[in-house]
């Protein structure tokens, strides 16, 4: 029985073929739970990617460090924020690039909506 999928404006739903599709990608991101792999990323990005052999979708995202276009490409947003850790990114950072905010105005709407 194969699944059907509701359209949710502006979501990427990770399914089988975005897995697919972000495979190359979501193993990288995995390999950051390693000291030594987040050091060799750092200190080569492009080697790194290349060496897990990331698309030319996936190698922009990266570069741009944009995490609306690295889910877009596959990426399954537990693997991802292992790369947004690396960045010093938050999770008030990412909320803010998925809703198009600035991260102030992003925490306060999160504030109201705890009131």
């Amino acid at each position: 029985m194969q699944m059907q999928h509701h359209d949710i404006p502006g979501t990427t739903i990770f399914d089988g073929e975005q897995a697919q599709k972000g495979y190359a990608l979501n193993r990288m991101c995995y390999s950051f739970n390693s000291a030594e792999n987040r050091a060799a990323f750092l200190k080569d990005e492009d080697a790194y990617c290349a060496k897990y052999g990331l698309n030319a979708q996936q190698r922009e995202a990266i570069r741009e460090r944009d995490v609306l276009k690295l889910i877009a490409a596959g990426g399954n947003v537990y693997y991802l924020a292992k790369f947004a850790g690396i960045l010093g990114l938050s999770v008030q950072d990412i909320g803010a690039q998925q809703t198009g905010m600035t991260v102030s105005a992003f925490k306060e709407k999160l504030l109201a909506a705890g009131r």
